[in-house]
């Protein structure tokens, strides 16, 4: 049979940071999910790209003072260390501003206009009066017109999953600005999905039980029913989709409208294309004959929040332009810490990747650890410091890297480093090892990674229960039993080299020390029924992995450290240089303030600008409601009236000083343009000031700021 000819990508990172441990966990498994397709002879192409395009990046280029093209060049330069640091192989990384990407655009949207699915449309469009442009969807913020979360952004809702236009929302406001915006009219091209076909082919395409999981496709057949739309009326089936947006916009302009440009959700998923046909170019292949081959499956590895745009808009775009469907649209969950809580980087419960790594943490525990989670189901996986632990140093050190160590060495001192015959029960040994390699191999092909490190585990077990019951240790210790020392210790080389097989894939590196250990070139699946054989010459054995160590867990949730300014000696000099963005000369002098030297137990924040002052945007609320939070010793529930026609929820840490009747009525100010936060027990939309001394067991309590008389709800605090 010819190998598989497989195309594999994984969702578009938007260019404007760095990745974080989602980003990592989807390569990871995407990863991983290749290199077992590799070792069973198929041929892979594995590409990635940075989503380069959209509002969003031309704004933070501006702020940044560089073109947008540069600023993206600036963050696809921080990439390398994330993904060498994991073992993740991409064989190309491009982005969705290359010539590739230009061109296919373009001709997808020309095709798709000639079958019929382009149509233009004059539509009422936000306009931000005090930025004086039209805003992208993700620049509009409101309540969802479904499901009414709040602060929800203009083109899809992250609770319900809702796509909708912005002009749905429910008390929109600019994101840019804090305005209102207005309504003005723009000619918009729209893709037709609601178009019949379309509708006919995507309820196929979707629930034919072959290219998503059953959970997603429950999910996807939510949207294909009937539902309410904000003005009242029930609708059924697919809205069509808004693929335009108005100048001034960084993107692709399209071929037939002058200063009109794709949506960025058009042309980002057109980029796994383009980043193979790059690779391909660079390889000097036939990009129109690879994409031609029948045989050709393609793969994409995507998170739960963007299940709409890769499971109806893209498959969609691709079939009725008159290009190859996705084989597969693979989709995970989200990943939190320690019991289910959403990662934070300033309460200490973020993972931070390059701090992973930087606290010497091996990268294969991580990715073994996420596959052992992973299950190829959508669903969330939480990341737990002491079950990380236990895994790694029971599992892979305990169970796994312990059969090594236990034989090694008698091979190497017994033996001059060559193994021997392996007797009946030996063979025994290895043949339920084998016996279990289309098992371990499809649950990799299911991306259920997580039953091939528990089958693994179970047959290290096995062959630890073979070690025990021999035990070479004392068998080394007895006269005339060197030939069953001999015949144990090549068994547990071999079983152990059978092992490393089936862990390859979630354990690279890991398994690239061993081949060289065993003297033996990079095996795949099928060298599991090739035994290495008597006479074989194997390595000197060094240690394989270290087990974690509890303060390396400790440091990697560790909040970061405030910065701490040096107090200034009495003459104006300190004991060291002032950090950086505080001068010597803004640090308070010594004995001032605390007996510590600093006014309320803590120094002075570095110098800001007016500039920096003015991107808070604080305001005068009322508080209309409060009242306890039921789980929570610390929190109160806040209603606030800002003057926005709308009641704000705020979560606020001040139930130790303040009962809730004592709060109601009274003003007091909020941070009013503080990005959401979604918490255990809701959304908190703000933040409320309040005043406490930063040694709270020394000086307990916590104020509320609360203005003068005549201060009303939406003034702003200058």
């Amino acid at each position: 049979m010819s190998p598989r000819k497989i195309f594999v990508t994984t969702a578009l990172p938007y260019a404007n940071g760095n990745f974080h441990i989602g980003h990592i966990m989807e390569y990871i498994q995407a990863d991983t999910w290749v290199r077992a397709q590799r070792m069973q002879g198929s041929e892979v192409n594995f590409v990635g790209a940075d989503d380069a395009h959209g509002a969003p990046i031309m704004i933070a280029a501006e702020k940044a003072g560089k073109t947008p093209q540069q600023f993206v060049a600036d963050i696809a330069a921080g990439r390398k260390q994330y993904l060498e640091g994991f073992h993740i192989a991409f064989d190309n990384w491009s982005n969705t501003d290359s010539p590739e990407n230009h061109e296919l655009s373009k001709q997808i949207y020309l095709d798709l206009k000639q079958a019929g699915f382009i149509e233009t449309r004059t539509i009422e469009q936000f306009f931000d009066p005090e930025k004086n442009m039209f805003l992208p969807d993700r620049f509009i913020k409101g309540e969802c017109p479904r499901c009414h979360a709040k602060d929800q952004y203009g083109d899809n809702c992250e609770v319900c999953s809702s796509v909708y236009a912005p002009t749905d929302l429910i008390n929109p406001y600019s994101a840019l600005s804090g305005a209102r915006p207005e309504l003005k009219t723009s000619e918009h091209f729209f893709f037709k999905l609601s178009d019949p076909r379309a509708m006919a082919f995507l309820t196929e395409w979707t629930q034919d039980g072959q290219h998503v999981q059953p959970e997603v496709a429950a999910k996807i057949k939510e949207w294909f029913g009937v539902r309410t739309n904000p003005d009242g009326t029930t609708s059924e089936g697919l809205d069509d989709w808004d693929i335009s947006r108005d100048a001034p916009y960084f993107g692709i302009e399209i071929p037939d409208a002058p200063g009109k440009y794709f949506y960025v959700w058009l042309d980002a998923p057109v980029g796994y294309l383009a980043s193979l046909k790059n690779l391909l170019n660079q390889r000097g292949e036939d990009y129109d004959a690879y994409m031609a081959d029948p045989s050709l499956e393609q793969y994409h590895f995507i998170g739960k929040d963007i299940i709409t745009f890769h499971t109806l808009f893209w498959p969609a775009m691709l079939k009725f332009s008159g290009r190859k469907t996705p084989t597969k649209v693979c989709v995970h969950g989200f990943m939190t810490v320690n019991n289910g809580e959403k990662m934070s980087k300033s309460r200490g419960t973020g993972l931070d990747p390059l701090k992973y790594l930087a606290l010497g943490m091996n990268p294969e525990w991580l990715r073994y650890y996420i596959g052992a989670k992973l299950n190829g189901r959508n669903e969330d996986i939480d990341f737990n410091a002491g079950d990380f632990m236990l895994r790694v140093n029971a599992d892979l050190i305990g169970k796994y890297v312990n059969i090594a160590s236990r034989a090694a060495g008698f091979i190497a001192k017994r033996f001059e480093g060559r193994l021997g015959e392996v007797s009946a029960d030996g063979q025994a040994l290895l043949a339920l090892l084998r016996g279990q390699k289309n098992a371990i191999v499809a649950a990799y092909e299911a991306r259920d990674t997580a039953r091939a490190a528990r089958e693994a585990m179970q047959l290290c077990d096995r062959v630890n229960e073979y070690v025990d019951a021999n035990k070479p240790w004392e068998l080394a210790k007895k006269e005339g039993m060197e030939a069953r020392l001999h015949d144990v210790c090549s068994t547990c080389i071999e079983a152990f080299r059978i092992l490393t097989i089936y862990l390859k894939p979630m354990l690279p590196q890991l398994a690239a020390n061993v081949a060289n250990f065993l003297i033996v070139p990079p095996e795949q699946f099928a060298d599991v029924d090739k035994p290495l054989g008597a006479g074989h010459q194997i390595g000197q054995y060094q240690h394989l992995m270290q087990r974690v160590d509890e303060k390396q867990l400790d440091a990697l949730f560790e909040p970061p450290a405030a910065p701490v300014a040096e107090a200034v000696k009495p003459g104006g000099e300190s004991n060291q240089a002032p950090t950086l963005g505080a001068a010597a000369s803004s640090l308070p002098p010594e004995g001032a303030g605390s007996a510590l030297g600093r006014p309320g137990g803590e120094a002075i924040a570095p110098t800001i600008t007016i500039d920096d002052f003015a991107k808070i945007d604080l305001r005068i609320a009322k508080i209309v409601e409060c009242k306890a939070v039921e789980g929570s010793t610390k929190l109160l529930q806040l209603t606030l009236d800002a003057g926005e026609g709308r009641m704000r929820n705020v979560f606020s840490g001040i139930a130790s000083m303040y009962q809730p009747e004592q709060l109601v009525g009274k003003l007091t100010v909020l941070v009013a343009n503080l990005a959401p936060r979604k918490m255990k027990f809701g959304i908190s939309e703000g933040m409320v000031l309040a005043a406490s001394h930063a040694d709270e067991k020394a000086q307990p309590g916590i104020y509320v700021l609360e203005p003068f008389p005549g201060a009303e709800p939406g003034m702003r605090i200058h």
